[in-house]
This record gives structure tokens, sequence and C-alpha cells, in this order.
């Protein structure tokens, strides 16, 4: 058996372990990274990266065919192919995943394809095309990501019922498609299959869709998609989906306590991640798993001193920023212990100043208190709001469906929050996160000139609505 060792040694290769093994090379640690899989995880290979490449051709597919039926052109479709569509999806994975790995070569970071475990407090054994290996470590973190969270009476078959990993996967398009879970993944899916003619009907248990987000902003984003054919059911519930012989049928409780069913096609499962920390070897060694989440404290230290756990397995929110953020503030701990280099600026991630973003039509996002854990928490807050049809670039790109909504405290002007639905908004809403983490106000942002006509020309108006002095409003 090989035996080698390092100063630290990652477990899985997505956007939380890749960045740390990077960050590890750049701060002086010899740094192996162990990965079942593809380099970029879930994230670049079947989630965040080709989703993103489906969402922008379905907003090219819908947008050009509205314009030229607008224009008075005929369009003949009996050619499309959805395949060139899945094909290009899958080709942006591949660029970033071999991006990924002339990183880690460009950095010297030992990559090793295999099934890794624990085997004790320091080493790491993994297991390949039969080989073992021997890893002795002086730190290790474990960075093994989620999976598709599965439900009862609601078994994957990736056939007639799917998870997303299934979905991204599937070459073809069917008629109808039902979608069981309306958070991001759901909705953003709905977006691309009703975009390419797909019937889709969305189903979620909570009383609104995206029900992590801001009411308002998850109203504006249901009627959008309501006016182009989706169906929503919020507060319905279903206990079972029972396969047909042409597809799959549920029957639901609607929130009105009458009942109904639906069939379609296909059924996507969208109801969460479950986090991958079965078969480490975690439970040997005593590491606290609560619910499955190993628990850790400062720097994502486990209980068990030198292990550290980031990412979907530890962190929430389950998202790939929040997990390369957890890696950086891991392995500058551990090269402050090992090397006494400089320590990490914070000790955990700050879940108030973790952006949310949805990328479907109309885009979703936010940041920090929302009005409504604002009001539970009883903290003294105003509200500044500020439409999209009030934002020249808006108005001329058609695109002025949207808000923008900003949670200030009465007295300073301080930013604790904000949700903004409309064109462009998961890139600006990186201004007002800026400006909160800053300690800018909002008299800050609403002197800052703008050009324009941008989008975020409504990111100014919005602050200067709440000081009572929007021009354009």
């Amino acid at each position: 058996m090989q035996e080698r060792a390092f100063d630290v040694v990652i477990l899985g290769a997505g956007p939380g372990g890749y960045v740390a093994a990077i960050r590890a090379a750049q701060l002086g640690l010899s740094a192996a990274l162990v990965e079942r899989d593809q380099v970029g995880g879930v994230c670049l290979n079947i989630g965040c990266i080709p989703s993103k490449s489906l969402i922008h051709q379905a907003g090219l597919y819908r947008g050009g065919l509205a314009f030229l039926e607008k224009t008075g052109a005929k369009v003949d479709l009996s050619g499309f192919d959805y395949s060139q569509v899945w094909k290009a999806s899958r080709l942006a994975a591949e660029r970033l995943s071999k991006g990924v790995q002339f990183l880690l070569r460009k950095n010297k970071v030992e990559f090793m394809k295999g099934e890794g475990s624990l085997d004790g407090a320091r080493t790491v054994l993994v297991r390949s095309a039969g080989e073992e290996a021997l890893l002795h470590a002086r730190a290790i973190i474990l960075a093994t990501g989620s999976r598709p969270r599965s439900l009862p009476g609601f078994a994957v078959d990736e056939k007639n019922i799917l998870s997303s990993s299934g979905f991204l996967l599937s070459e073809r398009l069917p008629k109808s498609m039902a979608i069981l879970g309306a958070g991001a993944i759901g909705m953003e899916f709905a977006y691309v299959l009703s975009s390419f003619g797909v019937e889709v009907t969305v189903i979620e248990l909570m009383g609104q869709v995206l029900p992590l987000e801001d009411e308002e902003s998850a109203a504006i984003v249901e009627k959008a998609f309501v006016s182009r054919g989706v169906k929503v059911h919020t507060g319905a519930k279903s206990e079972k989906a029972v396969p047909t012989g042409s597809g799959v049928e549920l029957r639901l409780q609607l929130k009105d306590t009458n009942e109904t069913v639906i069939a379609a096609e296909k059924l996507l499962v969208s109801v969460g991640r479950a986090p991958n920390t079965e078969g480490l070897g975690l439970e040997a060694l005593g590491v606290s798993m609560p619910r499955g989440f190993v628990e850790t404290g400062d720097f994502y230290e486990t209980s068990v001193e030198g292990i550290y756990a980031i990412g979907d397995i530890a962190v929430q929110p389950q998202l790939a920023h929040a997990a390369s953020k957890s890696g950086e503030i891991a392995v500058q701990r551990i090269a402050q212990v090992l090397l006494g280099a400089e320590g990490p600026e914070e000790s955990r991630i700050n879940p108030y100043a973790v952006p949310s973003a949805v990328y479907c039509e109309p885009e979703l996002a936010s940041f920090g208190l929302s009005e409504r854990k604002a009001r539970d928490l009883g903290a003294r807050i105003e509200i500044a709001r500020f439409p999209y049809r009030g934002i020249g670039k808006a108005v001329a790109t058609e695109a002025a469906e949207g808000q923008i909504k900003i949670i200030y405290a009465p007295d300073s002007g301080e930013i604790l929050g904000a949700s903004m639905v409309g064109l462009g908004c998961t890139e600006t809403i990186h201004e007002l996160l800026l400006a909160s983490r800053s300690g800018l106000g909002l008299e800050d942002v609403a002197g800052v000139i703008h050009a324009h006509p941008s989008l975020s020309e409504g990111v100014m108006e919005a602050a200067k609505a709440g000081l009572g002095r929007a021009i354009h409003a």
C-alpha cells in the first residue's frame, strides 16, 4: 500500500474542497485533494453551471420567439432539437471542470481520484480501482457535499420520477412535468421547462413559492410564472406519486381542503438536499453529527481536533459560495496553527452576509434580514421600495417587472437586508451587500452617481426612496 504525507488532505473536490485546496497551496501548505467523481462537484457538473446554461438558452429561446412574433415574423419550430441545448450545458460544465483541473496543477495540489474515508484522526484511506493509498495529514477537511433529498412515497427512478441531477442529464424534454418543491431549484427548472413549451405544474407545501424568500418578492415571481401558463399550487400536500401507463399521477390536498389529481409525463422531486456523510468513518471517531450534518465550532473545526467540515455537510445555507468561503476560513486557520500564518478575519460565515440568488425570470436575489425575519425578531425597521418600471433601462429593455426592497434601521439608515426581483438583480444585489458589510447606509448609496441608463440606478433610487427623495417614483 502506498503511503504519503501532507499538511492537509481534503475529501471532496466541489466548490468548497477545490477552493480550500488551492488556498492551502497558496499559503504554503502541501495539499492533497481526494474526489470519487468529477472535479468541481455537483455544482459545476450537475448543478449550478449546467442549469445556468439551460436558463440562459431558455431565455434566448423564449425572448427570441416573443420578439419575432411581435415583429410579424413567421417562426418554424419544427426542427427544434433540445439535445443541442443540453449539449451546450454539458460543454459549459466540461470546460469549467478542465479549468479547475488546470488550477489544481498550477498550484501544485495533489489530486487523487478515489473513494476516501477516515482511518483515524490524521489518516485518510483512498480506494481506487482495487488499489489503496494511505494519506497521513496534519489536518483534514471534509467537503463531501450533498445529494438530492429523497421523500417517502416519491422514490426517484430517474425515468418517470426525476431528481435535479436526473433532469440535468436528460437529453429530451417531456410534454408535461410536475415539480414537487418550489424552492430555487424547482422554480429555475420550471422556468427552463415552460420556456421550451413543456406544460408545467409546480406543487409547494408551504404557503408561497420560494418559501425562504421575502413574501412580496416571491409573489412577483409567482405572478410572472402564472401569467406564462405555469400552474402553481401552494399550501398543497401529496402523499405519493402513482405510476401510470403515460407517466405519473399525484393526488393533491389543496389549501382550501379540496382535492385534485395532477397527471404528468414526468415528476421532478426538488425538496432540498441531504449531506453526504455516510461511509466517511465519522462515527468511529466520535464526530458529532446531529440530523446527519457535521457539527462544527469556530473555523469549522469538528469535535475532533484537526478535522474540519465545510460546505453542504456543515454550512447553512447550502450554497456553493458559502462552501467556498467556509473552505477559505478553515484552511486559513490550519495555516495559522501549522505555519504561524495570519489567521482568518472571521471564525465563521455571517449568514446574514450570504447572498441568495434565484436565476429564473424574473430573477430574485436577497441577503440579510427579510421583513418577516425582522418583525419576528422585534427589530425596529423601515422599508424602502422602488419599482422596476421606474428604471429607464428596465423599461427600454422590456423588463419592467420587478421591485427593489431595502430593510434599514430608521435612525441610522443602516442597511439590514434587501430583496430584489427583476432583470440583473443577481448581479446588482452585491452593491447593497457591500454597502451593508462596509457599514454604509442609505445616504451613502443614494449619493453615488450611477450611470444612466443602468439597472443599478434602481438601487440608488430605492435608497433615495428611503430618504424621502426618490425622483422617478
